[in-house]
């Protein structure tokens, strides 16, 4: 799994290492050496599930094979491997959750609630920055397909 580090990170860890001197940005955190742009394969956990990102934009080291993220690489990696585990598993994509939410007039607080969730998860799932588990998304498949199912779970919820 790659190691994900901001900027801030390596220069804290690179002046603890190197008696309070912090190395350049673009040095590696590890051995000090200039990292290089790359792009390949990384694995990121999804759910449990090791999911291989192909083309994955990182910073690596030449001498150490250290790989580092910027936030911005960390980020694209985490929505690209959870995109990709959705794809795996079938599950509802983040534009289809948000679709089935607003047709019936539900904020994602309204929806969370109905299905005993945080209030925030819902809005994680339509960011891409989470993915709903199996038993999740045959639930917002039945809010989606199944008439009164939304009357059903408010009547439950209360």
């Amino acid at each position: 799994m790659p190691t994900m580090k901001t900027k801030r990170a390596k220069t804290r860890k690179s002046a603890a290492d190197s008696g309070g001197v912090p190395l350049s940005a673009n040095a590696c955190p590890r051995c000090g050496t200039t990292l290089t742009a790359r792009r390949g394969r990384l694995q990121l956990p999804v759910n449990g599930d090791e999911i291989r990102v192909p083309h994955a934009a990182h910073l690596k080291c030449p001498r150490c094979r250290e790989v580092v993220l910027t936030a911005e690489q960390a980020r694209r990696l985490g929505e690209d491997a959870i995109g990709l585990y959705r794809n795996k598993h079938g599950l509802l994509s983040a534009d289809e959750i948000r679709a089935t939410r607003q047709r019936f007039g539900l904020t994602q607080r309204d929806m969370a609630r109905l299905l005993r969730l945080g209030a925030n998860t819902i809005s994680r799932w339509e960011a891409e920055r989470n993915v709903q588990t199996g038993a999740m998304d045959v639930l917002l498949r039945v809010i989606r397909d199944v008439p009164g199912s939304v009357a059903y779970l408010r009547h439950r919820a209360a």
